[in-house]
């Protein structure tokens, strides 16, 4: 069903000058908009061009795009309660968010800014987690708490639900991998989880070490599953063709809590340790199995929790809980 968008409105940030850090062996030029509505959480930013980036405020349940070249923000206010924990922007401009507190799967029409709701089919799961573009165009998407990953199919809006046979698992990260198999990270427990899409087939993988808690996924160009331990400070990958693991030791430690995660045009790894103050952008090359930059969030970040590489522009975009939005410019 359609409900009318209740509010659109256009709003001036408050613009800080460009932020350049250098740490370790990395520089890494960091920059953030001030947020104009306060204490809301904004996150999950999704870069659709160098002037329009979308994010949803979590706290004032609402969608929102900033256009960083002029600093304008625009507000599209969801039905009440609505808590969107995610978005994604489609190929016509849609914007979906995820309704975790509202049992549903939001549509922004592009042109009017109406929004349409598509509930669970279960009153169980009531909490839309993380939402990703499968090749097809459609949805695939986690539910932490109801312990669920689900498909929206867009042409028919019908919703699949797969349970994850392991208790309290918490779905929370997913990508799509090259050959289109679907991963996602049990941050409940120690195990990665994969769904075939033509069989709709669910599988358990046990990570090496049983206290660790993955809790965002990249994926490889050469299909490997890399994911943030967020439990133990490690940075782990997967080979699905061998069965075997390799981890590396996060920069800071056993205390780094990686959060977001974000892979960009040459294969790189971007992980930010939440577990210190500021928080720190760290890169890890693949190839030399090495971290090769770092750099502070400006405005300390508190957590940033999930992040978008935009390839044109070559830019990683991120939320704040110091209420900001925030680029990192690679070169």
């Amino acid at each position: 069903m359609l409900s009318r968008s209740i509010m659109g409105a256009l709003a001036l940030a408050m613009l800080g000058a460009p932020s350049a850090m250098a740490q370790g062996d990395g520089e890494l030029d960091i920059r953030e908009w001030e947020v104009p509505w306060e204490n809301t959480r904004p996150r999950d930013p999704f870069a659709v061009s160098g002037s329009e980036v979308w994010f949803v405020g979590q706290g004032g349940h609402y969608a929102a795009m900033l256009n960083p070249q002029t600093g304008q923000f625009e507000r599209v206010d969801l039905p009440e309660g609505a808590g969107p924990h995610n978005q994604i922007v489609d190929a016509d401009g849609a914007v979906w968010y995820a309704g975790n507190l509202v049992g549903h799967i939001g549509r922004i029409d592009p042109e009017t800014r109406e929004i349409e709701q598509i509930p669970m089919p279960d009153e169980a799961v009531r909490d839309p987690h993380t939402l990703i573009f499968d090749d097809a165009g459609d949805i695939w998407f986690t539910a932490q708490f109801s312990n669920r990953i689900g498909k929206l199919t867009l042409a028919s809006r019908e919703v699949e639900l797969l349970n994850v046979p392991t208790e309290r698992s918490r779905p929370y990260g997913i990508k799509i991998a090259p050959d289109g198999m679907v991963w996602v990270v049990l941050f409940g427990t120690n195990k990665l989880a994969s769904v075939d899409p033509e069989t709709m087939e669910l599988t358990e993988i046990e990570l090496p070490r049983e206290g660790a808690r993955p809790r965002r996924i990249e994926i490889s160009a050469d299909g490997r599953i890399w994911y943030g331990d967020y439990a133990e400070g490690f940075l782990g990958a997967y080979d699905p063709a061998s069965g075997s693991f390799e981890e590396w030791a996060m920069p800071s430690g056993a205390q780094s809590r990686p959060y977001g995660t974000a892979m960009d045009g040459e294969g790189n790894i971007w992980l930010v340790e939440t577990g210190v103050q500021p928080n720190r952008f760290v890169g890890f090359d693949p190839d030399s199995e090495e971290f090769f930059a770092s750099g502070e969030v400006p405005s300390g970040g508190r957590t940033l929790r999930h992040m978008h590489y935009h390839e044109p522009t070559n830019t990683i975009w991120f939320g704040a809980d110091t209420n900001t939005v925030g680029r990192l410019a690679l070169d």
